[in-house]
């Protein structure tokens, strides 16, 4: 019994995860196709040749390897995109290129394929299986040389509608490893320009924030100290086994009377040495000595020993 639920377990996984995988391969798209490269981007060898650039248009990471690339129907295994590669791992909505010069052994991004100018080329990509079309493309024959033939958004749309030529006339750029819409400017900030051209509402915003940002801060340091202060008289009037209401009213005594202030006024008199030079001025005069035994203690930690 629990052999044949082990076995159930490990279908299911395995289930899960080949429904995973197929999903997600299903993200990845040819996004923009170079036929014939003259002046555009080389390889890491310097070199130019055609180009087909791959996208994740996922929100996660896509791993492509052990997926198909080829230029002929009849043989959809052609090009296997090699395992071990850390680069196939392509992060989400990002690009990855490769070189269709037929020079397979220059590594995992150069295909045994190439494109063939004048005429029309169709691309796609097969699954692990060999069998599950993920996406194709069919590049049109009078694709000139530096043009390429790319969605008009990365990995969005289907069929010939979805495509267009790109020549770097009419802000339509050759993006290879880019994204295919190039945002330059910022529709907001542009709307916020054109209202406010002087700038005078900006900053009105900023010093208004600044100046709430400061009131909040002072508000909350507020509140803490008077927290506190009442935290620690509470511990205060808890050590004294007395209320916080008893303890509030001693720290705050009534003005003491005249006699009170005239007795303390001659008990300093008689026992400090303390007397008053003017009417309601209590003086008390620090006695100076000259001498100080401490102060001849350092003198003699100071003079050189004797032998």
């Amino acid at each position: 019994m629990k052999k044949k639920l082990i076995i159930f377990i490990a279908l299911l996984v395995s289930a899960s995860t080949a429904s995973v995988f197929g999903q997600s391969r299903k993200s990845l798209k040819i996004n923009e196709v170079m036929v014939t490269n003259e002046n555009s981007v080389v390889d890491d060898y310097g070199n130019r040749h055609g180009w087909i650039e791959l996208f994740n248009s996922s929100f996660a990471p896509l791993e492509i390897s052990s997926v198909y690339l080829t230029d002929d129907p009849a043989q959809p295994k052609k090009y296997p995109v090699p395992l071990g590669d850390v680069n196939t791992k392509i992060p989400k909505r990002q690009h990855v290129l490769f070189w269709a010069d037929g020079e397979p052994s220059k590594g995992t991004f150069h295909t045994n394929f190439v494109l063939k100018p004048g005429q029309d080329n169709w691309i796609g990509i097969y699954d692990a299986d060999g069998l599950t079309l993920i996406d194709e493309v069919v590049i049109p024959a009078d694709l000139q040389p530096n043009m390429s033939y790319a969605r008009k958004a990365d990995g969005e749309g289907e069929g010939a509608e979805a495509w267009e030529v790109r020549s770097g006339l009419d802000n339509k750029y050759v993006t290879p490893s880019s994204n295919n819409i190039i945002k330059d400017t910022n529709n907001k900030v542009e709307m916020f320009a054109e209202r406010d051209k002087n700038g005078l509402g900006m900053t009105i915003t900023a010093m208004g924030i600044v100046f709430l940002a400061l009131v909040l801060l002072s508000t909350c340091f507020m509140i803490i100290s008077k927290i506190g202060e009442r935290t620690s008289k509470g511990r205060k009037a808890k050590a004294h086994g007395t209320k916080l209401s008893d303890l509030h009213k001693d720290d705050h005594p009534e003005t003491d009377s005249g006699e009170v202030i005239a007795a303390i006024v001659m008990a300093l008199h008689e026992h400090l040495n303390a007397h008053d030079k003017e009417n309601t001025i209590l003086t008390i005069n620090k006695v100076r000595r000259a001498y100080s035994p401490w102060s001849s203690k350092i003198y003699n930690m100071r003079e050189n020993p004797r032998r």
